[in-house]
């Protein structure tokens, strides 16, 4: 368990670096750029959805809605089956993060394989793919939100510091604390010999990751605890790496998503192209680089847990602590003190009057603050919407207006959710 502390101390100054990266980016880079590249049946479709999905600080879970709904502005099918496999592994939380517990080869190597897999799956997609959904579903609305006012570098600087340290920490926290807390009790009670006959064949062993990927939800920076773990009990490097990559695309959430917005072919071209992407650079890893270099970080490891890390790291940690308390404390303090349910007023001050009550929409499937993002921005979409509250704690949606209820129901399922209207 000693380990793991250590771990926690290494990774800290770098996941806090990342986060506050992310966050800038996600302040100073414009969002609405992206759609408008990603259309066509083409390979420049594809490309551009890459190049454009590398700053975007996206997790694992937030990038489903978010490339669900460039579907529906018009995003081709392989340009967002490519953004659906770069992004998770391209953000720059995740690579800083790579970087500090697995070394520079895993840092450069993750995000390379990513990119050139996604082109493979992009083109595939392109190639195979029927663009007319296999699947009943529904266009998305054109969008009639009035812009957002220009903000000052100042006001940009503070969103993206709130971002990054409760909007990011609210949505990615619970992961990497699930991943270390595996990552602990696979390095603390299951035995070393459990993995022999794993450890002598890779093969079996990257099958043995994909398994265990299916049923649980793996985010893009809580892997990374897991994968040296498993790594310290003697499982391969390319192991490692097809876990980094494959588990948290391959999980039963995301493919039920994907099946139900873009179809079953799309679907299989998406979950292959990850499984032959990750398995195929993870047979280069075993078989063609020396093993040292990616096992050197793990002795790093071993040396600090006698040493001791610098005091700036244990500080780092308690900063992490701390700021993961209060995501905790923020996603589950929830008060209702508005009568009609928009989420804008409170007790007799109430600004909506009965005959514009909020409807509410009941949402599954979201679980980061990005898919919240996606409901609230589908629904503002649809004609006469004035008002969209989310809760992301109770999956309700508030929305006030003269509006069809179940044309916004169909937008919110457009993006992948289940909705359905609130029984009064």
């Amino acid at each position: 368990m000693k380990e793991m502390l250590d771990l926690i101390n290494q990774m800290s100054p770098y996941v806090l670096l990342g986060f506050l990266f992310a966050g800038l980016m996600h302040a100073f880079i414009p969002n609405n750029l992206y759609s408008k590249y990603l259309g066509g049946r083409t390979v420049r479709s594809v490309i551009n959805a890459i190049i454009l999905s590398i700053p975007l600080p996206l997790c694992s879970c937030g990038v489903i809605p978010t490339a669900m709904s460039l579907r529906r502005e018009g995003a081709s099918k392989g340009a967002t089956t490519a953004f659906l496999i770069s992004t998770p592994q391209t953000g720059i939380d995740s690579i800083i993060a790579t970087y500090s517990i697995l070394g520079l080869p895993f840092a450069i190597l993750r995000p390379v394989a990513a990119i050139i897999t996604a082109i493979l799956g992009g083109i595939l997609g392109i190639t195979f793919a029927d663009e007319k959904d296999e699947n009943s579903t529904v266009a998305m609305p054109q969008q009639s939100i009035a812009e957002e006012p220009r903000k000052s570098f100042w006001q940009k600087l503070a969103s993206g510091i709130k971002y990054a340290f409760v909007d990011m920490m609210q949505d990615i926290g619970r992961w990497l604390v699930a991943g270390l807390v595996i990552a602990g009790i696979i390095t603390a009670f299951v035995p070393d010999s459990f993995f022999e006959f794993f450890a002598q064949s890779s093969l079996l062993s990257m099958l043995m990751v994909l398994l265990l990927a299916i049923p649980m939800y793996l985010c893009a920076t809580g892997s990374i605890p897991i994968a040296v773990a498993l790594m310290l009990k003697g499982l391969s490097p390319g192991t490692a790496l097809v876990l980094l990559m494959a588990g948290p695309a391959v999980n039963t959430a995301s493919m039920l998503v994907v099946n139900k917005v873009m179809g079953r072919r799309s679907l299989i071209i998406y979950i292959g192209s990850i499984i032959a992407g990750s398995m195929a650079f993870g047979m280069c890893i075993d078989y063609l680089l020396p093993r040292e270099w990616f096992l050197q970080p793990l002795s790093a490891i071993h040396a600090h847990s006698h040493h001791g890390l610098p005091v700036f790291n244990t500080i780092c940690s308690v900063a992490l602590l701390a700021l993961l308390v209060n995501a905790f404390i923020r996603r589950h303090s929830h008060h209702h003190n508005c009568e009609c349910g928009c989420g804008h007023c409170e007790g007799e001050d109430c600004s909506c009057k009965s005959e514009n009550a909020a409807v509410v929409i009941c949402v599954e499937g979201m679980s980061c603050n990005h898919c919240k993002a996606s409901v609230e921005k589908a629904l503002k979409g649809i004609a006469g919407v004035e008002t969209v509250a989310v809760d992301l704690v109770t999956g309700e949606a508030a929305v006030t207006g003269k509006f069809d209820s179940d044309e916004a129901v169909k937008a919110v399922e457009a993006i992948g959710f289940t909705a359905k209207l609130k029984e009064v």
